[in-house]
């Protein structure tokens, strides 16, 4: 419980995003993990991340962890009914999984079967709130289990919103922090500044806050976030290094590098590194 004890003393952990495989060969995953193991204190597991249907989250996690290595079992209200939510919740606590990550899923119709249909049984709250009420030795219907997890669960936040929409995602991390999260995972951070007004209101003493550090792949991917996410601000300076620079990848490598020291520096809990794919960059990250 390597997270969890890292949480709880204040200590800056650091996660690591890895998609499972479209597919059943986990050897590249496994391979991947394994040249940042120790340097890394739990690895996420998307479920099905952008509607994309592929190994579930509970699979990869229990390939990793039967591999000696720590997990963020993701679950999410698009996928499954309470009962599925909470048979996987169970499973994954009885081999060991201690740290859940819930979110609510993206819409199917962006993902590769559009014409799936979405479950959402449970909403965000509820989950989160079932999740503890496992933890407490019960399941929803009340009923006392064999044996009860000793889950840590986290959840999101948009710390790049503003206006009115920061007043309510505040009051939604509230309802969360209710519920039971333990820590939150915010939109990718390039700057402090550009979360400012989320953080003069937010005791960080009393919230575990974990920013993501996007690997960025190029000057094209950095436009379509300035052209379609409001909430991620990448500053000039950031774009005019990647222009600028003889090799581009390796640049926006030492970026990343350079922003999981900077949220060290400002005192966040930890940092949450995606990498969308290009986890064979792991290494050069963490140096």
């Amino acid at each position: 419980m390597r997270l969890k004890s890292k949480l709880e003393k204040g200590e800056f952990a650091v996660l690591v995003e890895l998609e499972p495989p479209k597919g059943v060969d986990v050897s590249l995953m496994l391979a991947n993990a394994k040249k940042v193991k120790g340097k890394v204190d739990a690895f996420v597991v998307p479920e099905m991340s952008n509607a994309v249907m592929r190994m579930s989250s509970l699979g990869g996690a229990l390939i990793l962890n039967g591999n000696g290595l720590e997990t963020v079992f993701q679950v999410n209200c698009r996928d499954r009914n309470r009962i599925a939510l909470q048979a996987d919740l169970l499973s994954a606590g009885a081999v060991g999984i201690n740290n859940v990550m819930a979110v609510k899923g993206e819409d199917p119709r962006f993902g590769d079967h559009h014409e799936t249909k979405s479950v959402n049984d449970l909403d965000l709250l509820e989950l989160i709130r079932t999740v503890n009420i496992l933890n407490n030795g019960k399941d929803m219907a009340g009923i006392e289990l064999a044996g009860a997890p000793r889950f840590i669960v986290g959840s999101t936040v948009n710390a790049g919103a503003g206006g009115q929409a920061l007043m309510l995602e505040l009051d939604e991390m509230k309802k969360k922090l209710d519920a039971g999260t333990g820590f939150f995972i915010t939109q990718p951070v390039f700057d402090v500044s550009g979360i400012r007004p989320f953080l003069e209101r937010v005791d960080r003493s009393k919230i575990r806050i974990i920013p993501t550090v996007l690997l960025l792949k190029s000057v094209g991917m950095v436009k379509y976030i300035e052209r379609h996410m409001d909430n991620i601000k990448i500053p000039g300076a950031t774009i005019d290094r990647i222009q600028n620079a003889p090799d581009r990848v390796r640049e926006c490598i030492k970026i990343a590098s350079e922003n999981v020291s900077m949220l060290k520096k400002e005192g966040f809990s930890g940092a949450f590194i995606s990498t969308l794919g290009w986890e064979n960059k792991l290494p050069e990250i963490l140096e």
